[in-house]
């Protein structure tokens, strides 16, 4: 076994192979850039390096800054996560040819699997179907435009290099093409230093399922169960489950053992994900073989007992799996979302920014890998993610009931995420269901909120928590009112019933609220329904209210934004409440309402970011949704677009600028 064991990584999956390392009594080394020196993973390793900058082209992609630094801290190898340098042959290369180990498959599988094109080779060898597209990468747009001509629309342009959503499109009309042909050469060159484009018949409504496989150096290679992971947003999963409910014994069977085949045909070692896409007829293709270990892993950790981070160490170690194929037992149901810094209401642009509150929900059969705490810092050069929310149930209803509780209570301020957004996906009909696949959210939500009506028992529940910790600050209030006017010879009445109309949006609700005689017990009425409420007193003023309804303990987050309004989400919906007094309700519906509406001849930047290109000068004319500024941020790039018709005015954006959320990039004349 390794004495000491570099992480050539960051976040979560940092913060979780540092513990591995300790599970196992190895040492550890983190590296960090200067974004990252509040970070977990830093403060968790035995030793931490700097890198000294924060692009992540001088940082955790520098290969002779990592290398170099675990060689100075006496390490023995090099454990790359995912992302960044997880899945490049040169840096595994690299780090063997300075005399260490790489905790992953050797250099030559790595490049025989990272190549989309061969790998597709390597599956028809093992004898896996494949999705029809091109043999080879495609040399310009016309040839792009033969090859969908033959094989039909919609297509789906992907780069060979790499995956991740990045460089990808999908393609539904001939004149699109080549644009698109452009833009993702563009981003994979970028994302990848590789601009190889290949082509797909795009699958229509597929289910994307992947098995996860283990193999050591001594012949053993075994598959470990599905995942699936169709809920996905820019081609990147948000929502991940094991098992799949779409596949038999017998389909997991065959596609565990086509699996293990693509597996031995590449001389694979170590942790891998082979995956396919499932179609709705039930037949499926191979879609790529990922060369790491994947993002979702905790999932099939919950439902196999096992420890894939601990195994990845012992077997780049040498030694041999401890267990065989018949040996593995799959038990219950585990579900994973990802929480990102990304606001669905803004097409799931990145949000950054410093955490100012982080409290992470806990519970039996709940698991949270987070790479953040509060006072972390999320910087615009990264990815996106900045947590993982994992139950595991005896079966699917329970798991998902148990990750809604948990997202109910995960708290975080400062940036925007995507909890209540994916909280909302898991209470969509269709999810409980399972009628999952890869365009659910197109299908399933518009303008970053999932379709459908809320619940009149959801609302009341909310309205609920909300009203009663505004009528808890007014009776503290009153209550220490209470010495001045005995001293002044007042009697300060206490009401036996107290009532409040409570807005939300167009909805208006009226609550009574009366103290029952238990402690902390009150009967309330929302419009004409009747609810028995316990609440804890000591949680009144807490961002998270457990309440307990007619039996049955809720979790409900809260923002206090002024005396009166409250903002509550409860199981993927949110709303802001405003609370009043009946007097003060009709006082209140008679005041004008701001107008918060953005002029339109300002062209705002919609999030923090480096700008890449400006596609406009003083005096061009624009149209209404062209492309004017391309910004990247998260490793992601997004086109800023004219919200009008009109004329080029002044242009304050600047290549290779930093510009923030708000800043104005151009404006245009009246």
């Amino acid at each position: 076994m390794f004495i000491k064991i570099l992480v050539a990584n960051r976040g979560e999956i940092a913060v979780h192979i540092l513990r591995a390392c300790k599970r196992l009594g190895v040492r550890s080394v983190a590296v960090y850039s200067p974004a990252d020196c509040r970070a977990l993973h830093a403060q968790e390793a035995d030793e931490s390096v700097p890198l000294g900058a924060d692009r992540a082209s001088e940082s955790y992609l520098d290969m002779e800054k990592i290398i170099r630094a675990a060689l100075d801290t006496g390490c023995q190898a090099v454990h790359p996560g995912y992302g960044f340098l997880s899945e490049n042959p040169v840096f595994a290369e690299k780090v063997t040819g300075a005399g260490l180990v790489f905790i992953g498959p050797s250099p030559s599988a790595m490049r025989l699997l990272g190549d989309k094109i061969g790998a597709k080779d390597v599956a028809r060898a093992a004898g896996v179907p494949v999705v029809p597209g091109s043999p080879g990468a495609l040399a310009d747009p016309e040839d792009a435009f033969a090859l969908a001509a033959q094989i039909g629309y919609p297509v789906l342009l992907k780069p060979a290099a790499g995956g991740g959503g990045r460089g990808m499109r999908v393609v539904e009309r001939p004149e699109d093409l080549a644009q698109a042909f452009r833009v993702c050469q563009d981003e994979t060159r970028k994302a990848f230093a590789d601009d190889s484009i290949f082509m797909e018949r795009r699958v229509l409504s597929p289910r994307h399922i992947e098995m996860q496989i283990f193999a050591d150096s001594h012949g053993n290679t075994v598959w470990l169960g599905e995942r699936e992971c169709s809920i996905q947003r820019r081609h990147q999963k948000i929502i991940e489950e094991c098992p799949s409910v779409a596949l038999t014994a017998e389909t997991r069977e065959n596609m565990g053992r086509m699996a293990v085949a693509l597996a031995q045909k590449a001389g694979y070692q170590n942790a891998g994900t082979v995956e396919f896409l499932f179609a709705p007829d039930g037949s499926y293709y191979f879609l790529e073989m990922n060369a790491r270990i994947q993002v979702e892993y905790p999932v099939t950790e919950m439902v196999t007992g096992l420890d894939l981070l601990a195994l990845q160490i012992r077997v780049a170690a040498g030694e041999p799996l401890p267990f065989r194929q018949e040996d593995i037992r799959r038990t219950g149901w585990a579900i994973e979302a990802r929480i990102c810094a990304e606001d669905p209401a803004r097409r799931f642009l990145p949000s950054t920014g410093l955490v100012t509150r982080h409290s992470a929900p806990r519970g039996k059969n709940i698991r949270v890998d987070s790479g953040v705490a509060a006072g972390s810092y999320i910087a615009m050069f990264y990815d996106s993610m900045l947590a993982k929310v994992c139950a595991w149930g005896e079966n699917r209803e329970d798991a998902r009931k148990r990750l809604v509780d948990a997202l109910n209570g995960y708290h975080v301020e400062g940036p925007v995420t995507n909890v209540d957004f994916a909280n909302a996906v898991l209470n969509h009909p269709a999810f409980v269901a399972g009628d999952l696949s890869t365009d659910f959210i197109e299908r399933h939500t518009a303008d970053g909120k999932v379709l459908g009506e809320s619940s009149q028992e959801t609302l009341h529940y909310m309205a609920l928590a909300a009203t009663l910790v505004r009528h808890a600050r007014q009776s503290l209030i009153r209550d220490s009112l209470i010495p001045m006017a005995s001293h002044l010879g007042q009697a300060v009445t206490q009401q036996e019933e107290s009532r409040y109309v409570v807005t939300a949006d167009d909805t208006v609700l009226r609550v009574r609220l009366s103290a029952d005689s238990a402690p902390n017990s009150w009967v309330a009425h929302v419009n004409d329904c009747r609810y028995e409420v316990v609440t804890p007193e000591w949680e009144f003023y807490r961002r998270r209210l457990k309440l307990r309804i007619n039996g049955s303990w809720l979790r409900f987050r809260l923002q206090y934004q002024a005396m009166s309004s409250i903002w509550a989400a409860h199981n993927g919906v949110t709303r802001t409440f405003s609370i009043y007094r009946p007097r003060e309700w009709e006082l209140a519906r008679h005041m004008p309402k701001a107008d918060r509406k953005v002029p339109e001849n300002i062209l705002m930047c919609p999030m923090p970011g480096i700008i890449l290109d400006v596609r406009a000068r003083p005096g061009d004319r624009v149209y209404r949704g062209q492309e004017l500024v391309i910004i990247e941020s998260m490793k992601m790039e997004s086109g800023v677009s004219a919200l009008a018709d009109g004329e080029v005015d002044e242009v304050f954006a600047v290549k290779g600028q930093i510009a923030e959320t708000g800043d104005r990039l151009m404006t245009f004349k009246m």
